[in-house]
Parts: structure tokens; sequence; C-alpha cells
């Protein structure tokens, strides 16, 4: 094995401080064989790009014969540190110098090291893309309006709801629904709303933070 470069005294050294719960997380990895451990890191990286998945957690857990809630938190342990060390860019060598003091092997540091530096860019690329702003809601002004009837339709209600929202880019947006297609979007939004209630949201933001 070749000997690693010295560092230059005038190097920046912006490494990963990892939490003792996110180093308990990881800890699982230890117990892997290399090549486990390597697929088990790129699972990681598919995750960060297509969302986390209970059948993933549980498909792993029954190949590996252990609790589903163990490969659960070595996976999204692995999600955080690639995500954190994408969002820094941090070279090959502060990727190494972060995960020593988990007391891996060096083959497994180099395995998880090959991993971060293959898919550095494309989760660099996935963030930025995250990252993108969504005007926010500022004001919203509504009006109900009812055609009782008309020439072509006599004896019919036929009531329409006309929206105008505000958003923090200071732009107006006109909408115009009826109550029935407005019901289904505020039941859809209440169920966003519970959602981030979840413990499962708050592990993903915690990720991607």
């Amino acid at each position: 094995q070749s000997p690693r470069p010295l560092r230059s005294s005038s190097e920046t050294m912006p490494l990963i401080l990892l939490s003792q719960e996110h180093k308990e997380n990881l800890q699982f990895l230890g117990t892997l064989d290399i090549e486990v451990a390597s697929d088990f890191a790129r699972t990681s990286v598919d995750l960060i790009q297509k969302g986390a998945s209970q059948n993933v957690y549980q498909s792993a857990a029954k190949k590996l014969q252990v609790p589903a809630e163990t490969v659960q938190k070595a996976l999204e342990g692995v999600m955080h540190l690639l995500v954190e060390c994408a969002k820094l860019s941090i070279s090959e060598m502060d990727f190494h110098d972060s995960i020593m003091t988990l007391g891996f092997s060096e083959a497994l540091i180099a395995a998880l090291q090959q991993v971060y530096v293959e898919n550095r860019e494309q989760l660099r690329t996935w963030l930025a893309q995250m990252a993108l702003g969504v005007p926010a809601y500022r004001d919203l002004e509504w009006r109900l309006d009812v055609q009782v009837a008309s020439r072509a339709m006599r004896n019919q209600v036929e009531p329409s709801v006309l929206l105008k929202l505000l958003t923090s880019d200071d732009k107006t947006h006109v909408m115009q629904t009826d109550p029935s297609t407005l019901l289904h979007i505020a039941s859809a939004l209440e169920d966003a709303l519970k959602e981030i209630k979840t413990s499962h949201f708050r592990r993903a933001a915690r990720i991607l933070k």
C-alpha cells in the first residue's frame, strides 16, 4: 500500500465532524464484508436521489438477517455522510480523515471513499437541484361566484371560486376552480402538513439539511 501524501501546513481541512449518534449508526458497516458494505453505500446514493423506501430497508434486512431498523439507521447514516461531504466537496483525503474516527479498516474506508469520489459531482448536482428557490406563500384572496341560471341551463347553480395568490417573489397568480377541486386541493395540503410531522420526514430533513 502506497503512503498517503502529507498535508501542507497551508492546506485547509474541511473535515466532517460526526455526532455520537451518527457514529453509532455507521458502526453497522464495520460488521459487513467489504463488497457488501460497498453495495450498501451505493444503495444509499440511490436513496438520496429516489427517496427512502421501507421496502428497501426490509429487503436488505432480510438478506443480512438483521432488524430493519438497524439497516435503516445505517443507510440514513451513510446518506447523511455522503450529503455532508458533497456539500463541502471535500477531497478524497479529507473524506478518509473524516471517517477514520469510526475505527474502520483501511479496506472499508477505501471502499466508502471510492463510492464518494465516484458520485461526488452527481450528488452536488442533485443537491443544487433540491436547493432551487421556490416562491413562498404571502397572501391569498378569494371570491365565490355563483351563476344561478342561464338560457342554456335553467334552474342550475354553477359555483366557482376565484383565487388570487401572492407569493414572496411579488408575483400574483390568478386561478379559477370549482368547489370540489378546491376541497381536493385542501385535503392534499392537509395530508402534506401531516406528513412533515412524521419521524420519517424529520429524518429525511436532517439528512438533507
